[in-house]
């Protein structure tokens, strides 16, 4: 069954934007061209992909099955595109990277930055997701390096994991800051910002003050470390969160302290066992191991 890349990019910007004019305009094309590729996608598959109400198109059972088949091929079709562009442009090549929020706004842009200083010409993707869609990505070729929590949630991937100690971060003028180390009793009645309360962060924090036999009150919960800090930036209290975001140099009063006992967060660098590496991407994972190497637990087992 031969299906035109113009009817999935019709299927998958109805299904983002969810109304026939909205679609149309995203694609440039005119509202009867979209409803005319929708209803010959359709007829191909031989099911209805969106449930018409009012305008509104709300995608159908089928649809959700073909969803994720159908954006990862678009998505390869579009690295398709630059590659061949790289080439026809003479550039020196283009290394596609994926990483979750851990390193995605305090780590990558500036890393990124110095990286095509030094190899002008390179053309970096960076993309942010979640770390089993990055390891889905990696596996099928579709970046060349990614970075995620551990563990690695996919087989057929090279992985390097790097181990660091987490530390809690306060304002400047919150009471602990007079300490040099936080520990499970220095948080007895404080509220706390957690990653997302089923993160091993998260966990290993309430085994820790349990064992202490201290009550642990989360305030709030964050998903990425680099919000932690904001919300702490802002008033929120306090948060254990990776060393990294922690030391973060962004003149908003926040501070850090060591954490103990230690709890420790482990960012994977992960590759395809399969696929060849691109132009660029043995280099960029030295950039990126020289970088990480300073928040290295140095002595991990």
């Amino acid at each position: 069954m031969p299906m035109k890349i113009r009817h999935l990019e019709v299927f998958n910007a109805l299904f983002e934007a969810g109304s026939v004019s909205h679609a149309a305009q995203r694609l440039n094309l005119t509202q009867p061209a979209v409803s005319i590729a929708l209803g010959n996608l359709e007829d191909e598959l031989g099911f209805r992909l969106f449930h018409r109400n009012r305008g509104f198109f709300a995608p159908t059972a089928e649809a959700l099955q073909l969803r994720g088949e159908i954006a990862q091929g678009l998505m390869a079709l579009a690295r398709i595109e630059r590659r061949a562009d790289e080439i026809r442009h003479g550039w020196a090549g283009g290394v596609s990277i994926a990483t979750n929020g851990a390193l995605a706004m305090n780590f990558m842009p500036s890393l990124i930055a110095i990286f095509q200083a030094k190899y002008p010409g390179t053309h970096i993707e960076l993309r942010v997701h979640s770390s089993r869609q990055i390891a889905d990505w990696a596996a099928s070729g579709q970046i060349d390096i990614g970075l995620i929590d551990t563990p690695v949630p996919v087989a057929g991937l090279a992985s390097e994991v790097f181990p660091m100690a987490c530390v809690c971060i306060m304002g400047a003028g919150d009471p602990l800051a007079k300490l040099d180390q936080i520990t499970p009793t220095c948080l007895a009645g404080r509220g706390l910002i957690g990653v997302s309360g089923d993160h091993v962060v998260d966990h290993q924090l309430k085994r820790l003050m349990s064992e202490a036999g201290v009550p642990l009150h989360y305030s709030a919960f964050s998903y990425y470390y680099a919000i932690a800090r904001c919300m702490v930036a802002a008033g929120g209290g306090l948060a254990v969160i990776d060393p990294i975001n922690a030391a973060a140099n962004l003149g908003d009063d926040v501070i850090w302290r060591t954490f103990a006992p230690q709890v420790r967060h482990e960012t994977a660098m992960i590759t395809s066992r399969d696929h060849p590496p691109a132009q660029g991407r043995t280099e960029m994972m030295d950039h990126i191991r020289r970088h990480l190497a300073p928040y290295v637990i140095k002595d991990a087992t």
